[in-house]
């Protein structure tokens, strides 16, 4: 879906993908309005409990951030704020027992504004934002822990000696993980301490041909958890075919290894968001 508009000197235009992964429902959000873009990737707590007709705490983390910095309003970390904070009072509304980590709705958050010549930021978790310029080069603007990072390397080293997904052969590494939200990760949980790990920034627009923001379904499968993200691959793909190119090559990939053992994931197919802002402006490279 392609949205064209106006910031002030640059004509730009929005490609955005929002796909549903091997999951009951998807977790991702995209939120367009205006000048101000976003996506979300929630994750559900630990013990499954679904809400409003099936619809999962991922789901309502994702949708709830979404639809606060929808509304456009106001500075983004002031949004980010409020987002959080709907975030919790959605999960008290709903019975969620919010002293146990293990119980708490998440979301990821990429969100930026353009605002004149100048591109406004703010991000949590591990959906990155990443600008690719007029000569093809790119930077990440904002990037988030690999928090999965040692749950993907144990899945690597013992996935061939198992019969079982990796959501089940590693519930307590799991556990694990998410017990380290907002203290060695953040995310946005309703928690106050996710506003400590917001990242948040700003960038001349001059010199910027694309900025996609996007979440971690988007990624190159890697077989190597330890490698880095390919970024390279994803800008290449994206240049030659815009976001459904990356989306099919990701998907193509990701079908020729259902188990995730070779590529160590947590599911065949994760769900996908994603926005490429595309500037018709030329000139030199940004700076920061």
């Amino acid at each position: 879906m392609q949205r064209p508009g106006k910031c002030t000197t640059h004509t730009v235009e929005a490609e955005t993908i929002h796909d549903q992964g091997t999951g009951a429902m998807n977790e991702d959000a995209v939120r367009v309005n205006g000048t101000l873009f976003g996506v979300f990737d929630g994750a559900t707590s630990l013990n499954g409990k679904t809400f409003d007709s099936g619809a999962t705490g991922g789901y309502l983390a994702a949708t709830t951030a979404g639809d606060i910095f929808s509304r456009n309003d106001g500075p983004l970390m002031d949004l980010a704020h409020r987002a959080n904070a709907a975030i919790r009072c959605m999960m008290l509304e709903n019975g969620v027992d919010v002293t146990c980590k293990e119980n708490l709705w998440s979301t990821s958050a990429a969100v930026g504004r353009i605002e004149g010549d100048r591109f406004h930021w703010v991000q949590s978790g591990d959906s990155p934002i990443l600008a690719i310029y007029e000569d093809g080069s790119c930077d990440l603007l904002a990037t988030g822990d690999d928090h999965d990072l040692e749950t993907l390397k144990l899945w690597k080293e013992t996935a061939a000696s198992r019969t079982g997904s990796i959501l089940d052969e590693l519930k307590d590494q799991i556990r694990k993980v998410r017990s380290g939200m907002n203290i060695t990760y953040g995310v946005m949980n309703g928690e106050a301490q996710a506003m400590d790990f917001l990242n948040h920034g700003s960038v001349s627009l001059e010199g910027i041909k694309h900025i996609l923001l996007f979440t971690d379904g988007l990624f190159i499968p890697r077989e190597d958890p330890e490698a880095g993200m390919d970024f390279k691959t994803l800008v290449s793909l994206f240049l030659a075919g815009g976001l459904q190119a990356v989306k099919h090559h990701v998907r193509s990939v990701e079908h020729t290894d259902p188990g995730c053992r070779r590529y160590p994931r947590f599911k065949t197919h994760d769900d996908m968001a994603a926005i490429a802002l595309s500037f018709s402006s030329t000139g030199r490279r940004a700076a920061a």
